[in-house]
């Protein structure tokens, strides 16, 4: 470390989208105090996307799963990165057990909101205001500034860096062609059936759309190949729908959906990260809010659930109708991606 350099470690979130989101904190970090240096402490699987981050100068994997308790393997680590010069820790996760590695590793601030009660874990322990913080990015980066500091009204969005070769060595082996515009479909969502717009609607959209001679990219997760195969069957059109979901890597993923001239998605992991590719974009929204964690980019639209029980941020329709997601109808979408596209083709 060099002598007098202000050296934080970040507590990193368990999710994808959260993750790519965090991207917000490392630049505002930047921009307010430079010659800052970041280290991420995230999950094994984060660091495709952290290396992605130019602000992040190392990843630091948590050897621990999600709400695993760990006592020993947390105080090891946190023993471990004592001599590591850290002078703040800023904890991104709510929970108690996210509190632990910082305070064992003796970083002098330590700084989050109150969470799960962390009083004597965390020194720079905060009481959050939703109403004045309502998006997930102000809420991490308010942690970058002192209590009673203002945020600015503009916030650094997200920008991954793509490696274009990989990019290009993906293209190839998924055999997508060159000549034709390609629209990604990201019809999957990690948190939950509920924010999943039905498998139908996604199979007729990609329908249209070939029949406009693009073609079509699925992606997602090996828990997603139900509904990607599904729509793939639906959609037809042979070599122009490709289904490569559980077929890419993290970062395979990232370099390939950069190469999309349009997205679809729902709100999920995969629609941060095409926001942050700049792509355009659109999402349809249900049981969860664009209010909350809306695509951090000029050339995306939203499409949201118009039903009084949303959103509900449950997990599962908790009514059993997901009518906040079917009564979204194909048309009203194709028509926002028409108009982003014609948007799009003036600039």
């Amino acid at each position: 470390m060099t002598a007098g350099a202000d050296k934080v470690l970040v507590v990193g979130p368990s999710w994808v989208g959260d993750m790519v989101m965090s991207q917000v904190l490392y630049r505002f970090l930047q921009q307010t105090r430079p010659g800052v240096e970041i280290d991420v402490l995230a999950p094994a699987w984060s660091e495709p996307i952290l290396a992605r981050m130019p602000e992040v100068q190392r990843a630091i994997t948590k050897p621990i799963g999600h709400g695993e308790p760990a006592l020993g393997r947390r105080w090891k680590l946190g023993r471990g990165l004592r001599c590591a010069g850290y002078g703040q820790a800023i904890l991104l996760p709510n929970s108690f057990k996210s509190a632990l590695i910082p305070f064992f590793a003796g970083i002098p601030r330590r700084t989050g909101w109150r969470g799960e009660m962390r009083y004597g874990l965390l020194n720079d322990l905060r009481r959050l205001d939703p109403n004045a913080l309502p998006l997930m990015v102000q809420q991490f980066a308010a942690l970058a500034l002192d209590e009673d500091a203002s945020l600015p009204q503009h916030l650094p969005a997200p920008r991954l860096v793509v490696d274009g070769e990989q990019a290009q060595a993906c293209r190839r082996r998924f055999k997508l062609a060159e000549d034709r515009p390609l629209l990604a479909l990201c019809p999957g969502a990690e948190f939950g059936g509920a924010k999943r717009w039905p498998t139908e609607y996604y199979a007729e959209l990609a329908q249209q759309y070939l029949q406009r001679d693009w073609q079509v990219v699925l992606f997602g997760s090996a828990n997603d190949r139900e509904v990607t195969a599904a729509i793939a069957a639906y959609a037809g059109a042979g070599d122009r729908c490709h289904d490569l979901a559980g077929h890419t890597t993290l970062a395979e993923a990232v370099d390939t959906l950069s190469l999309a001239d349009a997205v679809v998605s729902n709100d999920s992991g995969l629609m941060h990260i095409a926001a942050a590719l700049s792509r355009p974009l659109v999402v349809v929204y249900g049981p969860t809010s664009p209010g909350f964690t809306p695509p951090l980019n000029d050339n995306s639209r939203v499409v949201i659930g118009d039903i009084d029980c949303a959103p509900c941020f449950q997990r599962e329709c908790p009514l059993q109708h997901h009518r906040c997601m079917r009564d979204t109808p194909v048309e009203l979408v194709a028509a926002k991606l028409d108009d982003l596209m014609a948007a799009a083709a003036e600039n």
